[in-house]
């Protein structure tokens, strides 16, 4: 099973000045800044997915700069992820449209046709078609019952888009591999679509509106999915993130899957922020030591307009709970010591209240024990990556981008590394194989039984 992290401009600046909380002097944002495969020893996935929606266009505003979109288009992403080198050659480079970023239009902002032009301009290896996602989620329904009329609108919009994509790229001879994208309100009716798509010349199949949905019901939905397609039909799950549970997919046969939900957990999660490999299939977690920026952070700033705070106050709380930090890590500070500066810095933050009058918060109690833990196991110290191996015990204090991104990109190296754990690369090798053997004589058998049943 691949894992192809999804990109959004998730960089660091390497030459970041942790001390001082500074960026490198005269530093150029892209052009100074490193991507995770860069910063790592070993490269964190097995390809990237950049979403149309993330680059931008006219039609939907993106994250790129109008700047970096032109430079995307002209150049090609894989030269501008800069995976050009030779260690990277092998790496996949995955499109999509960015479903999500159109979702309450009533049609797609792109066409099929362009789209593809588009892929194969860029230099895509593996592209989607355009899809209109569809996030309703109906376990019980047989075959194409259920579903309003919008689902059912949604439904047919996606699958006409896959079939001129899938035109428009033979009349190319584009050289990506082109994806059918799945939606679908039920288990059966994603199951019909992924059927339809096989019927038009698809052998790599998207599965769509995942990201809701728990594991469970992915599983439900794959195994109906697999039952109505040839067993050489390989599947990508788009927005797939569940970690502690990816051995019990192996059965699906997933050829591969996308996510950022290793590095942005580093920074929205309430606990598990760092990951360090588990016992089994399970990974360990460890909760960031938080200590923002007390001039910066909105929630601490609206303590000080309201005068429930001094500001003076509160910068010196975060310069105590940094130093007692970091002179922990030096093995010079008592774990109680850090502890205390810890919480009388959070306390603010996260009731509002001084911590002598927050104390018995239980919210606060929890935290503590996070921290305890977090301190306890110095998780940093045990991992041997490029980014804990510079950073130490920086890499666990959750403050400002350079280091919660750091965690992040930290979190996609061991989260790489638990797929590898689990042996599932090997799962995809057989996969190949078997679709390299039987995807002639199978998809002829299939297409003149399903031809004759439609």
């Amino acid at each position: 099973m691949k894992f192809i992290f999804a990109d959004s401009l998730d960089m660091v600046d390497p030459g970041f000045d942790f001390l001082a909380d500074r960026n490198a002097s005269g530093r150029k944002p892209y052009w100074d800044d490193v991507y995770a495969h860069e910063i790592l020893d070993e490269l964190p996935y097995d390809g990237v997915l950049i979403s149309r929606g993330i680059i931008g266009s006219p039609q939907v505003k993106g994250k790129y700069t109008p700047g970096q979109a032109m430079r995307f288009r002209q150049v090609g992403v894989r030269t501008f992820l800069r995976l050009d080198a030779p260690r990277h050659a092998h790496m996949d480079l995955f499109g999509d449209c960015g479903a999500f970023t159109y979702v309450n239009e009533t049609v797609p902002p792109y066409k099929p046709g362009e789209t593809a032009h588009y892929y194969e301009e860029c230099g895509f290896t593996h592209a989607c078609s355009v899809d209109h996602i569809i996030f309703a989620f109906e376990q019980e329904v047989r075959g194409m019952e259920g579903g309003d009329a919008e689902a059912h609108r949604r439904f047919d919009i996606t699958l006409e888009n896959a079939r001129e994509f899938l035109a428009e790229h033979k009349a190319l001879g584009a050289r990506f591999t082109p994806m059918g994208v799945v939606q679908g309100w039920s288990p059966d009716s994603m199951a019909e679509a992924a059927r339809r798509l096989v019927l038009m010349g698809y052998d790599y199949l998207a599965i769509g509106g995942m990201v809701p949905l728990k594991a469970p019901d992915i599983r439900l939905a794959l195994g109906k999915i697999r039952d109505a397609v040839p067993a050489s039909t390989r599947l990508h799950v788009l927005g797939f993130a569940k970690a502690d549970e990816i051995d019990t997919f192996v059965p699906y046969r997933i050829t591969s899957f996308d996510t950022t939900s290793p590095l942005l957990r580093a920074f929205k999660d309430g606990e598990q922020n760092y990951y360090l490999p588990g016992q089994g299939s399970r990974l360990r977690y460890y909760t960031a030591l938080r200590i923002p920026q007390s001039l910066e952070n909105p929630r601490l700033m609206r303590l000080v307009k309201t005068g429930a705070f001094r500001a003076e106050d509160l910068t010196a709380m975060e310069v105590r709970a940094l130093s007692a930090v970091r002179a922990y890590d030096d093995c010079s500070a008592d774990i109680g010591d850090v502890l205390q500066a810890l919480m009388d810095y959070n306390a603010p933050l996260v009731t509002g209240r001084p911590h002598s009058d927050a104390v018995h918060d239980i919210r606060l109690t929890r935290l503590a024990q996070h921290y305890r833990r977090t301190l306890e196991d110095r998780p940093w110290r045990e991992c041997a990556c490029a980014i804990c191996r510079a950073a130490s015990i920086e890499v666990i204090i959750f403050r400002a981008s350079n280091r919660n991104k750091r965690r992040g990109m930290h979190n996609l190296a061991v989260y790489k590394q638990h797929i590898e754990r689990l042996d599932l690369l090997r799962g995809t090798a057989q996969i190949d194989d078997l679709f390299s053997r039987s995807r002639a004589t199978e998809s002829r058998a299939y297409r003149a039984d399903f031809h004759g049943s439609s």
